[in-house]
């Protein structure tokens, strides 16, 4: 699932008057993250966790988060406390491939306390902060950092969230490597079924019907850029002597077709950008902040509790339509378990 800004759609969503109180929380939360100090370096850190075992992203006491851990690793590295402000709230159980947060970091000499020293590197601080959080559990690790400027907000800035859902359908047990990491269904899915049901809710809706009791989201109006199934293969996966024989034989018949070809190759292979990269600092022209570098085995989408019961034949495309028009939660089926849902990535027009 991909939302982002159209010119086709309202330029503003207009507000009703009990959202007036958390417009003004989030304001004073943006105040109050922007620092003043010119000396405070402000950075932009993706971090990709498994979320079995955190209460959820959002600092909570006396419970293990994502956000409390990243501030032990911090304060280790910096010897100071620090505030992390999150793009993206999870809740307990679900992953991350890549959420976004930011940090104000003022580098003081252990040496000569009192002496401020230049920011630190984005390398030296992924580095430093890793060493730490694998100190821990080992279920979180930061994929990128990047400078920006102090009023630069991990939540405020962002352009799109794109989520994922892993669900794997099958009358056999769960492998023990899919455990905690995808829900399994034990019917046989009609894919067809399910992707003729997402059409009927990407666009511009009031998705209230799909809104947990919890949300703290200001309005339930969103726009749904892409909403789509595709059948991948299970993971670990590990392609047999004839499909690689097939793929090879595949990508060097596209190669001596056309000098761009469009061939549509295994879900689970992936472009060498080694052989890609330029002269901006290393980094590959395909890369992009807050991406893992050949990780791009990406599997279902939201809405799944839903697109589930289209799959199994509960529902059909026309209840798909008659939920979204009830604008009302109890109209939809039960929610999938958190453990199939992946926050895959949070989109900015970087400075």
């Amino acid at each position: 699932m991909t939302g982002s800004p159209t010119e086709s759609r309202p330029s503003k969503i207009l507000k009703t008057q009990d959202h007036n109180d958390q417009d003004k929380e989030d304001k004073q939360l943006q105040d109050l993250s922007m620092s003043k100090n010119p000396r405070i370096q402000r950075y932009l850190v993706a971090i990709e966790y498994i979320g079995t075992r955190f209460s959820g992203s959002q600092e909570q006491p006396n419970c293990r988060t994502v956000v409390g851990v990243l501030e032990e690793a911090f304060h280790k590295f910096i010897g100071q406390p620090v505030s992390i402000f999150c793009s993206s709230r999870t809740d307990a159980g679900v992953h991350a491939l890549s959420n976004v947060c930011h940090v104000d970091v003022e580098r003081i000499s252990k040496r000569k306390p009192g002496e401020v020293l230049p920011p630190h590197e984005p390398a030296v601080v992924r580095r430093a902060v890793n060493h730490f959080l694998q100190k821990n559990e080992g279920d979180i690790s930061v994929i990128d950092v990047r400078c920006v400027p102090n009023d630069f907000h991990a939540r405020f800035k962002a352009q799109e969230r794109t989520y994922f859902y892993r669900l794997v359908s099958g009358s056999e047990p769960l492998s023990t490597f899919e455990k905690e990491r995808a829900w399994h269904v034990p019917e046989k899915l009609d894919l067809y079924a399910m992707q003729e049901a997402c059409k009927v809710l990407v666009g511009h809706h009031d998705f209230s019907s799909f809104r947990a009791a919890g949300c703290q989201a200001n309005s339930p109006i969103r726009t749904l850029d892409e909403l789509h199934v595709c059948e991948v293969p299970a993971t670990p996966y590990f392609p047999s002597i004839t499909e690689r024989e097939q793929n090879n034989s595949s990508l060097k018949d596209s190669l001596t077709c056309s000098v761009k070809p469009e061939v549509g190759l295994p879900i689970n292979s992936f472009s060498n950008t080694e052989d890609m990269v330029d002269t901006n600092n290393g980094k590959s022209n395909l890369e992009e902040f807050g991406i893992r570098r050949r990780h791009r085995s990406y599997m279902v989408r939201l809405l799944v509790g839903v697109l589930k019961c289209v799959g199994t034949g509960e529902l059909m495309t026309s209840d798909v339509e008659r939920i979204l028009n009830a604008k009302t939660v109890t109209a939809a089926s039960p929610m999938a378990p958190a453990c199939g849902l992946y926050l895959g990535r949070v989109k900015y027009d970087l400075p």
